[in-house]
């Protein structure tokens, strides 16, 4: 008669050809594509329980068929929620319960407008997007001051593009639509001439720009093309002009702005055309958004309506008549005048900068973005929502524009609509019209379906799968260890899934991922996948594998486990991010772990058909590497039959106390060897010439009966060994 263990060579040594012989077994081949058709179909757990061939089918592949007709238990494990503890599923002492809900997702992926990653993405972005902000002044005025004096006619000064929008930025005048044309017109003008070009354009703005140059009516200069005075006013002007929040650096330019343009300021109208004297102006006399433009120039002109709204120290502050002009000899303000409307300014401003902290702002986001479940949501002003406290805060919306380098006011909110309403993978979408990758990035920065409600992020890796990996690489990390070991190796598994979290979250192309190799080898080492065991050149051909393609390259693999790897992800068959993969109450990878789970378990069933202790033996050989301790053993039948065969235990051994069993399974097994092949092996051999031996199958030799010892040792014997080995 045929051992045992020859038996179960004939099946291992080629396990990958074994498993395609069943899994070709006409209905092992129905069943498993009735499945792989039917389970994206499933929406709940009453759909699947209800279709007995899909039930069935995944009971069998996760070891519980036998508990297929207690539905209303197993409604229990599937509905548990598996971060919690002491849920249901958890609670059970047979790990297999935990291990089936986990291959299903019935609660669904969590809809959210933002997945925690891209919250805290675009908020790093809007926090940097100030530093960047006041760089890219820097090195602007920079290059301004160093390459002005180069200039030695108004051709040279509009032939350098960053010189030209530098000094087009600062006058608050379009970069886009001012024509060089126009503006060598108005820089070649004679002030002194009252019907010159600029000075029948009747704008003080033009007025100003020219008298910040030297340039003559033909266009070259008489000496130096700017005076230091005028070069600070234009570098001021810029600073004022393109920061966008309060800091020591603007206020600066600011006051240097006022000093020097305030003394050729010769009337209301001239004042109020300047939008930085203004906006000067309101910040020195704390005057608010409610306080229009229209009730400053009536306050300068008017005692009587100063007091009336209470501008009075405004009105005080400045020389004009009712009419708005000056009187001979007047200036806008006298020195006294200036001086003191300069301490307001900068009073009120150092509490602006203190107030420009991003704390509140990134405060009132991530509150106020927990709670959006739709682009109406998101677009709902600070001013309406039910926080009093957060009005004075920027938006949501304007916070994400600016996040991706985006100007909120270049930007409607109906056009915000529209943008996060596209989508982004359809090259006709509104977003992908617009030809600017910024909102493109703005646009995936967001979970919004077409109807302007939340969805699942798309990542390339779903949520729940992530949760997966996480947990299966750090078990595989800490298996085995104690003490200081288990603490370090802990805290070094936690931050290796904070990266892959993150990472995961930001890729969108299986390329990126293969280039990351500590992405890889943190997916790999989830799997049980040895890294160094595997080329790059091999994963580039699994992931550009079609997995339905039986004869595809990943799928022709001895081992499943790299098919089941591709199918975690969402990547098609060319690598792109797409949502046609991510299935619903199983993602792709979790099917084919259950199909290939089914085969397995069918080819240890047939086994057992003819030989228990072959189907002991496969199900030690698969089950071993995940044995973290002997209670792993002892809470599975299976396993600890094979352990009370191999070291050939009396049956009363069940009827001792759990812990001493446990002791007794760690004196006679040493855990860590079954992650070794060789001592797996080995253990094998062992079991399966003591089931021979037991069971009258196969053939025992004598030196084999003395070195396993061919009687049955008692309980107590057992204990007493263990107690003198552990002493």
């Amino acid at each position: 008669m045929v051992s045992t263990y020859v038996s179960y060579l004939a099946v291992a040594r080629n396990l990958g050809a074994s498993l395609s012989n069943v899994a070709s077994q006409a209905t092992v081949a129905r069943d498993s594509s009735y499945y792989k058709e039917n389970i994206g179909k499933v929406t709940t757990v009453d759909e699947f329980m209800g279709d007995y061939k899909l039930y069935s089918y995944a009971m069998k592949a996760y070891g519980l068929e036998d508990m297929t007709y207690a539905k209303a238990f197993m409604k229990k494990v599937l509905e548990s929620d598996l971060s919690d503890s002491s849920s249901f599923a958890n609670s059970l002492s047979d790990t297999r319960y935990a291990e089936f809900a986990a291959a299903f997702k019935f609660a669904g992926e969590t809809k959210t407008a933002q997945s925690d990653v891209q919250r805290d993405n675009l908020l790093d972005a809007y926090e940097e997007s100030f530093d960047t902000e006041a760089d890219d002044i820097a090195d602007a005025t920079d290059y301004f001051e160093e390459n002005i004096s180069s200039i030695t006619s108004v051709d040279d000064l509009l032939s350098s593009s960053k010189l030209k929008n530098y000094v087009l930025t600062a006058f608050g005048l379009s970069t886009e639509y001012t024509s060089s044309s126009f503006l060598k017109s108005v820089l070649t003008s004679d002030l002194d001439d009252a019907d010159s070009f600029v000075n029948q354009l009747d704008d003080a703005v033009y007025v100003n720009l020219a008298k910040a140059f030297n340039f003559t009516e033909d266009g070259s200069t008489d000496g130096d093309v700017m005076s230091e005075d005028q070069i600070s006013l234009v570098t001021s002007a810029y600073a004022v002009a393109s920061a966008t929040t309060a800091s020591s650096e603007t206020g600066e330019a600011y006051d240097t702005y006022f000093a020097t343009q305030i003394g050729n300021v010769t009337s209301v109208d001239e004042l109020m055309s300047d939008d930085k004297l203004v906006s000067y102006l309101r910040t020195a006399y704390g005057l608010t958004d409610s306080e229009t433009d229209n009730f400053i120039s009536a306050a300068l002109k008017s005692a009587d309506v100063a007091d009336a709204i209470g501008l009075s120290d405004l009105h005080d502050a400045f020389n004009f008549d009712e009419e708005g002009a000056l009187a001979d000899g007047d200036t806008a303000q006298t020195s006294d005048q200036i001086t003191a409307t300069t301490a307001a300014f900068d009073e009120n401003y150092e509490v602006l900068v203190a107030n420009t902290s991003t704390e509140d702002a990134t405060d009132n986001y991530t509150t106020r973005i927990a709670s959006v479940t739709s682009i109406d949501d998101f677009l709902v002003s600070n001013d309406d929502d039910d926080d009093d406290d957060n009005d004075d805060l920027p938006e949501l919306w304007e916070m994400a524009l600016r996040a991706y380098d985006i100007d909120p006011d270049s930007v409607s909110k109906s056009e915000v609509r529209k943008i996060l309403e596209s989508d982004p993978s359809d090259s006709k979408s509104y977003v992908n019209s617009l030809k600017d990758d910024r909102f493109v990035a703005f646009r995936k920065a967001f979970n919004f379906d077409s109807s302007g409600d939340v969805t699942v992020p798309l990542q390339a890796m779903s949520e729940s799968v992530v949760d997966d990996y996480a947990a299966y690489y750090k078990q595989n990390k800490i298996r085995y260890l104690k003490g200081d070991e288990l603490t370090e190796a802990t805290d070094a598994a936690d931050e290796e899934i904070t990266y892959f979290r993150e990472q995961m979250a930001t890729i969108t192309t299986a390329s990126e991922f293969l280039a990351d190799d500590r992405l890889v080898s943190f997916a790999l080492e989830a799997k049980g996948l040895d890294p160094d065991d595997v080329t790059s050149d091999a994963l580039e051909k699994m992931f550009s594998s079609d997995l339905d393609d039986e004869d595809s390259y990943v799928n022709k693999l001895d081992d499943n486990r790299f098919a089941e790897l591709v199918g975690a992800f969402n990547f098609d068959q060319d690598g792109n991010i797409s949502a046609d993969p991510t299935g619903t109450v199983q993602q792709r990878g979790d099917v084919l772990e259950t199909i290939d789970a089914y085969v397995r378990l069918t080819l240890e069933d047939d086994q057992g058909d003819n030989n228990t202790g072959v189907r002991l033996a496969l199900y030690f050989q698969r089950k071993a590497p995940d044995i973290s301790n002997a209670y792993d053993i002892l809470g599975d039948s299976a396993l600890f039959e094979f352990f009370t065969t191999t070291f050939n235990l009396s049956s009363y051994v069940s009827n001792m106390d759990v812990d001493k069993q446990a002791e007794m399974i760690d004196n006679f097994i040493d855990i860590k060897d079954l992650s070794d092949p060789d001592k797996v092996d080995d253990l094998i051999k062992r079991f399966t010439a003591m089931y021979d031996m037991a069971n009258g199958t196969g053939t025992t030799s004598t030196a084999l009966s003395i070195l396993t010892g061919s009687a049955t040792i008692s309980a107590d014997t057992l204990l007493a060994m263990a107690q003198l080995k552990s002493g």
